[in-house]
C-alpha cells in the first residue's frame, strides 16, 4: 500500500540566483543598470547602484513563494 506523501517544493532557480534572504528575514536584491552604458552615469549614482537593496514589501511574497526553503 502506498502512502500519500507531500511533494517537495521546488526552488525557482532564477530567483535563487537573484535574491538572498538575511538572518532577519529581509530579502536582498541587486540594482539594475550596471551592465552597459556606464560612462554616462555619474559616480555617485554608480556607487548607489553597486550596493544591494531590500525588496519592496509588495514584491516580497512572490519572492518568498519562489524560494520555499529560504536560499
Amino acid at each position: 500500500m502506498k502512502k500519500n506523501k507531500k511533494r517537495k517544493l521546488k526552488t525557482h532557480r532564477g530567483a535563487a540566483k537573484r535574491f538572498k534572504i538575511t538572518a532577519t528575514g529581509k530579502i536582498i536584491r541587486r540594482h539594475s543598470g550596471m551592465r552597459h552604458l556606464l560612462g554616462t552615469k555619474k559616480p555617485r549614482r554608480m556607487r548607489k547602484l553597486g550596493k544591494p537593496a531590500v525588496v519592496s514589501p509588495a514584491d516580497a511574497p512572490n519572492v518568498q513563494r519562489a524560494l520555499p526553503y529560504g536560499i
